[in-house]
């Protein structure tokens, strides 16, 4: 059973925890120490997951742009090499391309230090294997490990540099030349012009790779790699970062933009006129991407896409909608699931800008979303269309809203359930009031024109004391129209500050 201090470190799917000084009231906990437990958790877990000892594993490390990065990488190289495992250090990477050293040089496992679009101080550890991504449970059997003080017999290993971010860059240029298949094959892009928004993470690269296949990318913004991120988060669902490469997109009169988050698992898009291609709008073009040759596939989502996104998948595009749970990982297994049960499934997707490809070993990766992105604009430019035709009928609300209630109880998952029971009750006896038969997460409820023309979905958050609240509206005023009737059961319950 975990303790207090090692439970902290759980993040979902990943670990998370304070590296460096700098934010007020957030004390250093991922020190060098627990790093190494850590590292040594994972060898023990990789080697009874594989079935080989540890002087027999190779693991690929990298990072994002963080700070505290270098040490972290230096602290679970030495510490792994120590055990035997023969270490490849990547140094500056993307998340997707430690998952891809496991296809392209074999490795048994690798690590990302990163924690994603979380501010400077925070860091953190996520692992991969030839399957992908680990389960919560995994993350659990290594700090298990780590707070035990568990370590593998000590022997030699090694550490080599490897710059696998180049190869990684080939392949992704090798998708856009067989994907547009211009008459100058090996500059596809020529006569482009695209701007990236790297935020100061990892993410840079991508402008090298879009040059090298003749597209002008004069006018990107941030790609040098700071772990301080002084200019804005880099995270396509911040406000601030959109506004910054719309307005790139816009003064440089580009043909595209293009955003990441730190350690580029996430993308973002905008289009000719600056607008965004985000949310909803970017998983109806992904879905429309994916079902090509996939016709009548699965699209899954996460809970809280829109009932416009819904029609435009089943009616527009012929398409299948199963809209899941939120959280990057749930959307993910549950592609995988569906496929295993012979369930055409191309695609998971979830609204943060997270888009796993079954093409892509469903993994969730930014550059290779965008790169499918890319080519499909240049397809259309040869038919005289563009990327914004694709989405042109997608029926998006007039009016949405987030609220997130704090939970006050202190078992706030039993409190966050318990309210979500009550509420489902509350709603198959309430007048207007229209349970949506294919939620699988909260409590979804939809009204009719004379009674907010909208929906709203209650959740608890996948890991904190939170439950967020989504409405949307097709008419103006409806947000509001839906609150009060939701406030009429929100002010009989405990444990909310609401």
């Amino acid at each position: 059973m975990l303790n207090t201090f090692y439970k902290n470190f759980k993040s979902g799917t990943d670990i998370r925890g304070v590296a460096v000084e700098g934010v007020e009231g957030q004390n250093v906990n991922l020190t060098s120490d627990v790093v190494a437990a850590m590292a040594n958790g994972f060898v023990l877990w990789l080697s009874d997951t594989v079935g080989k000892k540890p002087e027999q594993l190779t693991v690929a490390i990298g990072r994002d742009s963080r700070i505290s990065g270098p040490d972290i990488v230096k602290t679970v190289s030495e510490t792994m090499a120590k055990a035997g495992v023969r270490v490849l250090n990547c140094s500056l990477a993307s998340t997707p391309s430690m998952f891809m050293t496991t296809v392209d040089l074999g490795c048994d496992g690798a690590v990302q230090i990163t924690a994603s679009h979380h501010p400077f101080n925070r860091n953190g550890l996520k692992f991969f294997t030839r399957q992908g991504g680990l389960e919560g449970s995994d993350i659990e059997v290594i700090l298990q490990h780590a707070q035990d003080g568990d370590t593998p017999k000590q022997t030699e290993g090694s550490i080599e540099q490897v710059d696998y971010m180049a190869k990684y860059c080939e392949h992704l240029k090798d998708i856009i030349k067989k994907g547009v298949n211009s008459e100058n094959y090996d500059r596809p892009l020529e006569g482009f012009k695209i701007v990236v928004d790297a935020g100061n993470g990892v993410g840079g690269f991508y402008a090298g790779v879009l040059e090298d296949l003749g597209a002008n990318t004069k006018g990107s913004r941030y790609l040098d790699p700071d772990g301080m991120f002084p200019n804005h988060v880099p995270n396509p669902e911040d406000k601030t970062a959109m506004q910054s490469i719309c307005e790139a997109v816009r003064e440089s009169n580009a043909d595209m933009g293009v955003i990441f988050d730190t350690d580029v698992d996430r993308g973002g898009a905008v289009d000719k006129s600056g607008n965004e291609i985000n949310r909803n709008r970017l998983v109806a073009l992904a879905a429309a991407i994916a079902l090509e040759g996939n016709d009548g596939g699965t699209i899954v989502t996460d809970s809280i896409t829109s009932s416009g996104l819904k029609e435009f998948i089943e009616k527009e595009l012929g398409g299948k909608h199963y809209r899941y749970r939120r959280g990057y990982k749930n959307v993910i297994d549950k592609g995988l699931e569906l496929n295993a049960q012979g369930i055409n499934c191309p695609l998971a997707i979830e609204t943060s800008g997270h888009a796993a490809m079954r093409e892509n070993y469903f993994l969730d990766d930014g550059a290779y979303l965008c790169t499918k992105i890319i080519i499909k604009m240049a397809q259309l430019q040869k038919e005289g269309k563009s990327i914004e035709d694709i989405t042109a009928s997608l029926k998006e609300p007039i009016e949405a809203e987030e609220i997130r209630f704090k939970i006050l109880e202190e078992d706030f998952r039993a409190c966050g359930e318990r309210i979500i029971n009550d509420l489902t009750k509350y709603a198959e006896t309430a007048e207007g009031w229209i349970l949506a038969d294919d939620n699988r997460e909260g409590v979804r409820v939809s009204f009719g024109k004379d009674d907010g023309n909208g929906w709203f979905l209650l959740r608890l958050s996948v890991h904190d004391p939170i439950m967020p609240l989504n409405i949307e509206s097709d008419s103006v005023g409806g947000v509001e129209i839906i609150k009060d009737k939701l406030y009429k059961f929100l002010k009989t319950t405990k444990g909310l500050k609401i």
